[in-house]
């Protein structure tokens, strides 16, 4: 298989412009460390950005940075946290769940919408996304965006890149805003709470004026030990110290917490955030659930009933990540059943290659979506050069 790595955009339009003469279908990476998610390859090239390399703008006191899309993540975050700053979202980073052992690329972030625990109080990454520069499926450079957050009208190409999954195009820059790292985090950490009770406490939580910046629930033995229900806050220590208190005497029905802070903290959320907990086995497929929060436990109630299943909530419960024995479209007809007995949907994350051949990685479309979403491919990617049939059969 030919691999392609373009050291700018010029030369990455160049080659997207052959291909589309010759209808070569391009597999769009960055550093690769999600190469299991998805279909297996439908292609016959590569389309790599691990040259497209650099910060290209950084101004803290605006707090934006640009960097080119095959830039490390981890140099983009060194120079944020050297100036006290940080990506809002937390992104995943997805090698342990993988068990892939690349660099995580800064325009994969936006690729994928790549967000972590504190998605609840900061957004995702495309809220964060502001600017972007690509690749059609015509080989024309494409900008959107800027350096500013403002409103605008019309087609938000910004937005509709993140989380498109390189089916669109190929990223070459991006943009995000930037927020200060905070001077103090700490961790309420409830023990022996069941699913229902767990999510309650959760709701409550978050329904309170305390501003959680994470709220997840590890089912006893998910993580090797007594179940914990997990509420994170941020922010100066005054502040701090005023709503753990506020926070234990709102949510005292449900037993006193312990307080986690530190490097133990820091792991803890690390954990959360990557899916850890499901690393191994190898062979377990992993789905990545979202749903109301409080139908998360009727959503794993009825997959674990079937199947040989394990789970923990983020996001309140709006997140399940679940994992279940490797058992192909059975399987996956079980849990997209129950997902879609509660509403929401359901996305295949890891599995061995024959399931991933045979089941839907995305949840299935309705009609009308269908249409919305393979006319807004083809015209962005005319001759299906990108990606394809990653995200649907045919698209």
């Amino acid at each position: 298989m030919r691999s392609y790595e373009p050291h700018d955009e010029g030369a990455a339009a160049e080659i997207v412009r052959a291909a589309a003469g010759t209808q070569e279908r391009l597999r769009l990476v960055g550093g690769a460390t999600k190469a299991g998610i998805g279909r297996p390859a439908q292609d016959e090239a590569t389309l790599s950005s691990a040259r497209l390399s650099g910060i290209t703008l950084y101004e803290p006191a605006e707090m934006v940075v640009s960097a080119r899309a095959g830039t490390p993540l981890a140099e983009v975050q060194a120079l944020l946290a050297a100036r006290g700053q940080m990506l809002p979202f937390e992104p995943m980073d997805h090698r342990t769940l993988m068990g892939t052992s690349a660099e995580p690329t800064f325009g994969a972030v936006a690729a994928v919408n790549n967000s972590g625990p504190r998605r609840i109080n900061a957004g995702a990454a495309r809220d964060s996304l502001i600017g972007v520069r690509f690749v059609n499926g015509r080989g024309e450079a494409i900008k959107s965006g800027g350096r500013v957050m403002k409103n605008v009208t019309g087609l938000d190409l910004v937005k509709l890149m993140a989380g498109s999954w390189g089916t669109l195009g190929l990223l070459t820059e991006v943009t995000f805003k930037v927020l200060p790292v905070q001077e103090r985090v700490a961790t309420l950490a409830y023990a022996d709470l069941d699913d229902g009770r767990a999510i309650a406490a959760l709701s409550a939580a978050l329904g309170s004026p305390f501003e959680l910046t994470g709220a997840a629930h590890l089912p006893a033995g998910i993580d090797g030990g007594a179940a914990r229900t997990l509420m994170r806050i941020e922010g100066f220590s005054d502040s701090i110290d005023y709503r753990l208190g506020e926070l234990r005497g709102l949510l005292k029905r449900f037993g006193q917490p312990e307080i986690v802070e530190g490097q133990a903290g820091i792991a803890l959320w690390t954990r959360v955030r990557d899916a850890t907990p499901f690393a191994e086995p190898r062979e377990a497929v992993v789905w990545r659930i979202s749903t109301a929060p409080t139908r998360g436990p009727a959503i794993t109630a009825a997959i674990g009933a079937r199947r040989d299943a394990r789970w923990f909530y983020d996001w309140g419960g709006g997140l399940v990540w679940l994992a279940t024995e490797a058992s192909g479209d059975a399987g996956a007809e079980i849990v997209r059943a129950a997902v879609q007995s509660q509403g929401g949907h359901a996305t295949l994350v890891r599995a061995p290659d024959a399931v991933r051949a045979a089941v839907p990685v995305f949840e299935p479309l309705s009609e009308p979506l269908m249409r919305i979403t393979a006319g807004i491919k083809a015209a962005h990617d005319p001759k299906g050069l990108f990606n394809p049939g990653r995200m649907y059969a045919g698209i």
